[in-house]
């Protein structure tokens, strides 16, 4: 290319390859890609450092499939598991998995693969295993398994082993699995470890694994430039926080869809039954959900059927200050009843994020990097926004001094949103009158009913949903949980409630009845003038806020 980039017809891949990376879209390869495939095509092993949203997991599945095509092209070898792709949760397999289905669209008949990472029972696994597929994707805990029950034999045929989210493995407590792995496995073999971070615990997995790697460790922030990303803070205290996002959603100030992340399992089910006495849908996401429930709401969220997730990473939440001994026993205590192979913050494609906010500040300067990766992903735009309490400002410090250090830019990476809560003290009284109905009870009894909704769904239905799969489609996870009384006024936002400064955009808020001027029909074709007039506002919501006055020290706008 004239660039200087190396394409993908230059890689000398196979045509089938090409073709399903065409279907995909994929113009030119992402610098880790176009690093990466090459060397794994010429039989190194890798360490590729590469932020989230890079193109991580095309970078090993390429060149996985083009080996394998290659050898049957070339050997008459009998059929066999050439290539182990471990991940450290079940949503991360599935995505993998996703991506190989893709990419071998073109050679599915030569090119076999298998996701064993569901927990079902091993002997119902046990026939798909003797089929032998090229390539099994699985956690490590689940292959392990299936190799003690002797489904799975891999110490003659494996030539490819690929970790992805390598510096999660030893944090989810995989350790003695994969120990138990290496240990079946070949004597010679190429590895590829794929992270966002090259932390002590990648290291130590690099000296278990790889032979004379090849470390890409490619010169980009952790995270997208400023222009691409724009990163906000606010300092508020717990009560406020919930005032702030009622705020925010109901005068539709957050366009597009949103990811709220919250620091634990009950804090899901509080926003969302807060959120839901207002009509402001919202999905849950955390441990407890089975994985194909929660597959299957990250599925319709990228598929556009919802607006805002709540999601909750408790897995990564351990205290650093904690006594180890102490750790090891919190962390039982959290992960009892809980899967640990999930974490929402890493690597779960969430695709056309506009939005992430941090309403619970995330407890180490990792967990903020990928939860806010989630958005500004390709050469799409995102915003964060991070709710500061006090005792958060050093952790705050910390995550600005790290992304400092991996940017260029000698400004601070975070803009401040002095929002002035003078502007909405209506929506407080609200918000307080809402927070009285969300008891210690509701929650409990929300979270109950959930887990049983989504048992239902995600086992007793799933046969069901097999041979109907329309009816999967309808299934939402936004539906209100109906535990706490919904009193119906909150639904609406009246004018008086409404801040002077953006009642000339009032045709984009909810209002009850009608309005005083003239609006057209739901059903009338083209935007009104008030949308009109709100499209030619900046793109960035966050900054058109600013711009109607709402932050402090910014220029408030007149009024008309």
């Amino acid at each position: 290319m004239s660039d200087g980039t190396l394409s993908f017809h230059e890689m000398g891949l196979d045509d089938r390859l090409l073709k399903a990376i065409s279907q995909l879209g994929w113009s030119e390869p992402t610098p880790i890609q176009e690093k990466a495939i090459p060397l794994a095509l010429e039989g190194k092993d890798i360490l590729a450092r590469a932020r989230t949203g890079s193109g991580k997991t095309a970078a090993f599945c390429i060149p996985v499939i083009q080996k394998i095509l290659t050898t049957k092209q070339t050997s008459s070898t009998e059929q066999s598991v050439k290539a182990l792709v471990l991940t450290p949760t079940k949503e991360l397999c599935h995505q993998a998995y996703k991506n190989l289905m893709d990419l071998t669209s073109s050679c599915s008949r030569e090119v076999k693969v298998l996701d064993i990472s569901p927990q079902v029972p091993l002997p119902t696994q046990r026939p798909m295993l003797m089929e032998k597929p090229d390539i099994i994707v699985t956690t490590p805990t689940r292959a392990l398994a299936h190799i003690k029950a002797c489904n799975l034999d891999i110490k003659h045929s494996l030539e490819l082993l690929i970790i992805d989210e390598a510096d999660l493995l030893f944090s989810f407590g995989y350790e003695e699995d994969v120990r138990g792995i290496l240990s079946n496995l070949p004597k010679i073999y190429q590895a590829f470890l794929m992270s966002a971070t090259l932390s002590e615990d990648v290291r130590a997995l690099k000296r278990m694994v790889l032979h004379n790697a090849v470390i890409l460790k490619l010169e980009e922030s952790q995270l997208p430039e400023a222009t691409q990303l724009t990163q906000y803070h606010i300092k508020c205290e717990e009560q406020d926080k919930f005032t702030l996002v009622y705020a925010l959603m109901k005068l539709n100030l957050l366009r597009g869809k949103s990811i709220i992340f919250v620091n634990e399992v009950n804090r899901c089910y509080k926003l969302k039954l807060f959120l839901e006495q207002f009509a402001i849908p919202a999905c849950v996401l955390n441990s407890e959900l089975p994985v194909n429930s929660r597959c299957h709401i990250v599925n319709q969220f990228n598929e556009g059927l919802y607006d805002i997730i709540i999601a909750s990473d408790e897995n990564l939440l351990l205290d650093p200050k904690t006594k180890p001994q102490e750790q090891e026993k919190k962390k039982e205590k959290r992960h009892k009843k809980k899967d640990r192979e999930y974490g929402v913050s890493r690597g779960i494609d969430f695709q056309n994020v506009s939005n992430v906010i941090n309403f619970d500040f995330p407890r180490d300067v990792d967990t903020y990097i990928h939860r806010v990766g989630r958005t500004a992903r390709g050469d799409s735009q995102g915003n964060a926004l991070s709710f500061v309490s006090v005792k958060d400002m050093e952790l705050l410090g910390e995550v600005e001094r790290a992304l400092s250090e991996t940017g260029v830019e000698e400004e601070s990476v975070f803009k401040p949103y002095n929002f002035r809560m003078d502007e909405i003290e209506g929506f407080r009284y609200r918000a307080k009158d809402a927070m009285r109905m969300v008891t210690k009870t509701a929650i409990g009894e929300a979270r109950l009913k959930e887990i049983k909704q989504e048992m239902l769904a995600s086992n007793k239905l799933k046969t069901y949903f097999e041979d109907n799969p329309r009816d999967l489609q309808v299934l939402r996870h936004d539906i209100s949980l109906h535990t706490v009384k919904v009193q119906k006024h909150l639904k609406n936002v009246p004018d008086y409630l409404i801040p002077q400064t953006l009642r000339h955009m009032r045709g984009m808020t909810d209002k009850p009845g009608k309005s005083k001027g003239k609006r057209k029909p739901a059903a009338s074709k083209g935007p009104t003038k008030a949308e009109l007039k709100y499209k030619k506002r900046k793109a960035d919501p966050l900054r058109s806020f600013e711009s109607a006055g709402l932050v402090g020290g910014g220029k408030k706008k007149k009024t008309s």
